[in-house]
């Protein structure tokens, strides 16, 4: 892990793309900035981690083209 030093409004640059700036330093909180193309998805470690959880039970829980077509075909007929 590299461990790097910023004040405030200092900012590293991540490849090409991606910059992470210090906005706000209140006690313990760090509120950082970050510029990166609307392709490359930013999330909190806890929200990444509860949407690959919820992608991997979508996953796991897929179903067949006949279990699909079983379903249409009754919900149809209704």
């Amino acid at each position: 892990m590299l461990v790097l030093t910023r004040k405030l409004n200092e900012s590293i640059i991540i490849g090409d793309e991606i910059k992470v700036t210090v906005v706000e330093v209140k006690g313990e909180q760090v509120k950082l900035g970050i510029s990166a193309p609307k392709r490359i998805s930013v999330h909190r470690e806890e929200v990444y981690l509860e949407i690959k959880k919820e992608n991997k039970a979508a996953a796991d829980a897929s179903i067949g083209i006949d279990e699909l077509n079983e379903i249409w075909t009754v919900k149809k007929e209704k």
